[in-house]
């Protein structure tokens, strides 16, 4: 069963970015089976999120997108007194999401798993070091949802191939890479957007004050931001952002590279709110800037037709 119940005016526009997309996969050559979204809004008072899907279950190279679970992660353990906090960690977790560093990634990794990717180990130390690195698998194994099934979450993150433990830990992680689904971020940023158990308001507060992305900031421009060239790119003026994006190109592994992802929550102008994450995989596709904003300008153009009982603005 999934968070959201399927609306037939979401799955109206669901169709139309179906409609857009797939010309634009056939003119390039790329298997459409490599483009997945889900669309949600919040549901009615109390009620559950109401969406449209296209691949939800899609098992996908996550890029970056995979740092907002870190960051729910991190937030997860201080919370219950087994991180302790400290400038670095503030630091990290403000420019993991801010500009998509891997350095402050990989330090909360560190943090979470007690592990450090360096030179090799013995099989032993190496298989005691491996079951360490599934702590983050383990946390959100523990939340129970079952959009969650599937992912993977126990490598760092590189921009080329790994060497030393990393290596190794790739080779004997039976995932193998990251993964994530559509589903899974969907529902993670349903969580953190909602009036969720799953932290108290002050975390949630943190995590949702660094999603947030100003489309008037002197830095918008930069590629490390992650507005330009992605779903709010083209969003009317004076839309809200919400956002973390991610993209590879040639990394050496045919199994990570050449991705585009993004997972955006937005409140119009005109106080329509919308959630929605879009995975995708292909050259022409990744190295496309303006793709994923020709979708998040479809969906903002058409959502004043959905009929949605109005519900609270959760900032």
């Amino acid at each position: 069963m999934s968070f959201f119940i399927e609306n037939a005016e979401l799955q109206r526009i669901g169709a139309l970015i179906e409609a857009h997309a797939a010309p634009i996969y056939a003119a390039r050559g790329l298997p459409f089976e490599q483009f997945a979204y889900v669309l949600t809004q919040p549901g009615k008072a109390g009620g559950r999120a109401q969406g449209a899907a296209l691949r939800p279950d899609w098992r996908a190279y996550p890029c970056s997108l995979v740092k907002v679970f870190h960051l729910v992660a991190a937030q997860l353990r201080l919370e219950d007194g087994r991180l302790s906090a400290h400038g670095e960690l503030d630091r990290a977790m403000r420019d993991m999401i801010l500009w998509s560093s891997n350095s402050a990634t990989n330090y909360i990794i560190d943090l979470l798993t007690g592990t450090t990717g360096d030179t090799l180990l013995s099989d032993s130390e190496m298989s005691a070091w491996c079951e360490r690195r599934e702590e983050i698998n383990r946390i959100f194994a523990g939340l129970g949802w079952p959009e969650l099934a599937g992912i993977n979450l126990n490598q760092k993150l590189m921009d080329d191939l790994r060497y030393g433990r990393e290596k190794v830990a790739l080779d004997r992680s039976p995932a193998g890479h990251n993964c994530l689904t559509p589903i899974a971020m969907a529902r993670l940023m349903h969580e953190i957007f909602s009036d969720s158990a799953l932290l108290p308001p002050a975390r949630l507060a943190v995590i949702r004050d660094h999603l947030a992305r100003d489309a008037n900031a002197p830095d918008r421009g930069r590629g490390a931001y992650q507005l330009l060239g992605y779903l709010g790119d083209a969003l009317p003026d004076g839309a809200q952002i919400w956002s973390k994006a991610g993209r590879t190109r040639w990394l050496g592994d045919d199994r990570a590279s050449f991705r585009r992802h993004d997972t955006l929550r937005a409140i119009l102008p005109q106080g329509q709110e919308f959630q929605l994450t879009v995975f995708t995989q292909g050259e022409a596709i990744a190295e496309d800037d303006g793709f994923l904003p020709g979708i998040g300008s479809l969906v903002a153009a058409e959502m004043p037709g959905v009929a949605l009982e109005r519900h609270s603005r959760r900032q």
